[in-house]
């Protein structure tokens, strides 16, 4: 298989496209890296794309691989011909590969493997072939053998059947055609195993759908109840037409043999064939409906980690809790926690007043802002503690409240105990909500992905895969947004291209000896990084204040000399990128093609180096919009049909988008409600993060369901 020559193919792209993205690859180069800083060897590749074309890349390696490991193993059976060296160059799947080598694979005892002992195979053959004339009865007697066990001509006829069966069920001609059929004419059935007994998964006790039309959020839904035993899963296949075709295809016109060859493939795809297909079938479903939920998560993941910090403000962080009490923490601007504690203002202890007593002096004290409260247990009371507080002070203090997926697992990891020693679990939990309110990035980056919450069924997919996947979108984030060098955490760094874990710890213990770096060049005295790491990471990591503006850009140091030829052309220097007086620089410039050559440096690189001269030190985060602050609250019972209110999209799947309006309860907006126009999947019109108006349609206090529309 010619690789590049596919990946060209099906992402639609330019010879040196491909060659050029692979060898980037093959040189350790990270994805960050070559999107950032290699546009011209790839002619623009954004890093999403960049990233499928990896993972094709990986698969086709690996399919190749696997063909040259079953040519191998054919031919040491001295079994492979032109004609299946053949078909295994033409595969394209893994499925197919293995549909190919299934005749040459060792199996476990069979009946067919019993009848070939027993001698029967020449039988099979000449009934196979279907040129006798003769009775198969009486051909048959020849074959009987009571010292193989084989007593009767109705034995010898048997033996070959289980022979030829086992055949046809090994032919990858015949399984890719059950499969096609299966696939586009077959359903998915459901059926509840105790139609009393309640669940979630009800709607699936009495369930039917077209295989090729079910959707994938469904198929894991089935999945989950089958696994919880809630319901019995089934692939109902089109098993006449199979046969039909089947026959028309195997069965020569011949009276002595048409009935024994019929019955012969009916047992072939009953007993072999029609549950393995319905295995791959549900595999592959499940591999489908999951790549779908990982892309959703990937999407939100990226919308949550790109939302925009809330710089310089002082957050009062609560972590809500019924019986151990509310955890709370005080944050300055730059992450630093000045106090914390714990009050009892929800029940069973309900002390109100001293919570307000402890709370009130701290927001004076420390200059509080925002108030930052968990979504967890006790976030509903906690949040009517917190409203009837602030309407009883006379500083401006808003609240909002905050995702908190994931705090728990930080507070209770290895790192959070480094981060934190002296505090126990349940005030790292607080620490975390507050700073992931100043900084989602930052703080989210020390959470595994899997954990953060925004996703669907993501416990039941392939964890390896999904790992991988939100690792790479972290990645993308991080590197998208630029590193502080001096501040950032080692979970922070280790996300930034090219560095490690170790390589990360080494930055923060070189900071510790050496004090702040003045200069990314000193990135190279770091123990394990050497000219490769440094080449991939130093674009993305900023020094604020250090000895040259441009190390506080997304400028990479092998494009300096060109910047600075670029300003002294333009009449600028480097002072003044530094006091921001670059504005306009892009109307100074009237052929960005005579420039480009001018300076020997690519368009894309030069139309970013232009863009971060204008707003060095510049965070993308910042154009996203703001989170909604509140002073009151809502309830569920406040809410009435038609209410028009504005809302945070919190969690963005298959079906719809969950949009946090200022009630414990999220609302969901159906996919049929999001617009007007016809869409495939949300993700098309909303991303989480997004600050949208929706109209209330239904409220269902007992369920706890709030039904929403953004077609206002």
């Amino acid at each position: 298989m010619n690789i590049l020559k596919k990946l060209q193919d099906e992402f639609n792209l330019k010879q040196n496209q491909v060659e050029n993205t692979v060898k980037l690859i093959d040189e350790g180069c990270t994805i960050p890296f070559i999107a950032r800083y290699r546009k011209e060897m790839t002619g623009s590749l954004d890093d999403q794309l960049l990233r499928e074309l990896y993972d094709k890349l990986i698969y086709l390696r690996n399919l190749d691989e696997k063909r040259e490991q079953v040519r191998k193993l054919i031919s040491e059976q001295e079994k492979l011909t032109d004609e299946i060296s053949k078909a295994l160059n033409m595969a394209e799947t893994i499925t197919e590969i293995d549909d190919i080598y299934r005749p040459f694979r060792p199996k476990r005892r069979t009946r067919a493997t019993i009848a070939k002992e027993k001698g029967l195979e020449p039988l099979a053959n000449i009934i196979l072939e279907q040129n006798t004339k003769e009775n198969l009865v009486l051909l048959a007697k020849s074959y009987i053998n009571e010292e193989k066990n084989v007593n009767s001509s109705d034995d010898a006829l048997q033996g070959a059947m289980d022979i030829i069966a086992e055949i046809i069920s090994d032919n990858a001609d015949y399984r890719s055609i059950i499969r096609k059929l299966t696939y586009s004419k077959g359903f998915i059935t459901a059926k509840a195993i105790d139609e009393k007994k309640e669940s979630v998964y009800e709607m699936y006790y009495e369930y039917t759908e077209l295989i090729k039309q079910i959707a994938g959020h469904r198929v894991l839904a089935i999945n989950r109840g089958e696994k919880e035993n809630f319901i019995s899963v089934k692939i109902e296949a089109p098993v006449d037409e199979i046969l039909n075709k089947l026959n028309n295809i195997i069965i020569k016109n011949n009276d002595k043999t048409n009935q024994i060859i019929k019955d012969i493939i009916e047992d072939s795809y009953k007993r072999l064939i029609s549950s393995s297909i319905e295995r791959e079938i549900r595999t592959d479903l499940t591999d489908k409906a999951e790549e779908g939920a990982i892309k959703v998560f990937s999407e939100n993941l990226k919308q949550l980690l790109l939302q925009p910090p809330i710089k310089d403000k002082v957050v009062l962080a609560l972590d809500p809790g019924f019986r151990t009490g509310c955890k709370t923490a005080v944050i300055d601007g730059t992450g630093k926690v000045l106090d914390t504690g714990v009050i009892y203002p929800v029940p069973p202890h309900n002390k109100i007043e001293d919570a307000k007593k402890k709370l009130k002096p701290w927001i004076s004290k420390y200059g509080v802002n925002i108030i930052a409260i968990g979504n967890g247990t006790a976030s509903r009371e906690t949040e009517s503690f917190a409203a009837e507080m602030i309407k009883e002070i006379t500083e401006n203090v808003m609240y909002i409240i905050v995702n908190e997926a994931g705090a728990s697992v930080y507070s209770a990891s290895k790192l959070g105990a480094e981060e934190f020693p002296d505090y126990d679990v349940a005030l790292r939990s607080a620490v975390s909500i507050g700073r992931r309110l100043q900084d989602p990035l930052a703080e989210l980056v020390k959470i595994d992905p899997k954990s953060i919450g925004v996703g669907q069924y993501q416990h039941d997919m392939n964890q390896k895969r999904l790992g991988e996947t939100l690792g790479g979108v972290v990645e993308g984030c991080v590197n998208n947004v630029g590193v502080d060098l001096n501040t950032a955490s080692p979970s922070l760094l280790s996300y930034v291209s090219g560095i490690s874990g170790t390589v990360a710890k080494n930055i923060i213990k070189y900071r510790e000896e050496n004090g702040k770096f003045s200069d990314r060049k000193q990135l190279l005295k770091v123990k394990k990084l050497g000219p490769k790491a440094y080449e991939q990471c130093a674009g993305f990591l900023r020094i604020s204040d250090g000895n040259n503006i441009l190390d506080n850009t997304g400028v990479h140091p092998e494009s300096y000399e060109v910047t600075e030829k670029l300003l002294l052309k333009l009449g600028y220097t480097l002072t003044d990128v530094s006091e921001n007086n670059i504005s306009g620089i892009k109307s100074k410039i009237s052929n960005i093609q005579s420039l480009s050559n001018e300076l020997k440096v690519g368009i894309p690189t030069l139309q970013d180096i232009i863009k971060e001269l204008e707003k060095p030190g510049r965070d993308p985060r910042d154009e996203m919009p703001k989170p909604v602050l509140r002073n009151d609250i809502l309830s569920m019972e406040d809410l009435t049909e038609g209410m028009i209110l504005k809302g945070t999209v919190r969690n963005v799947i298959d079906f719809g988008a969950f949009v946090d309006i200022g009630v414990h309860q999220d609302g969901l907006v159906h996919i049929s409600e999001i617009t007007n126009k016809y869409i495939k999947h949300p993700l098309e019109v909303v991303s989480v993060g997004d600050i949208v108006d929706v109209k209330v349609l239904g409220v269902d206090i007992n369920k706890k369901r709030i039904s929403l529309s953004m077609k206002i």
